[in-house]
């Protein structure tokens, strides 16, 4: 090469790049519960009614509704946390 070097980093802009790199992280993790929780709700779902299917209207609205709250509480993590500075 023709001897230019690439300026070392300072230690603030390593600092900004370790706080992207896990102020992201927290968004891979409520997602990922939600996942787990959505998955858990359906489960439960399907085992509930296979047990008694003339109680499918009323499992079935329990199901939706616990699977949007999990969800919810990714979208809040998603869009609350990275405001509060956490």
């Amino acid at each position: 090469m023709s001897g230019l070097q690439q300026p070392k980093p300072t230690t603030k802009v390593k600092y900004m790049m370790l706080a992207e790199i896990y102020g992201n992280v927290h968004i891979g993790l409520a997602f990922g519960g939600a996942a787990i929780g959505i998955g858990l709700a359906a489960a439960g779902g399907v085992v509930a009614i296979s047990r008694n299917p003339a109680q499918f209207g009323k499992i079935f609205m329990v199901l939706l509704l616990g699977m949007a709250m999990a969800e919810g509480m990714a979208f809040l993590a998603y869009v609350l946390i990275p405001k509060a500075g956490l």
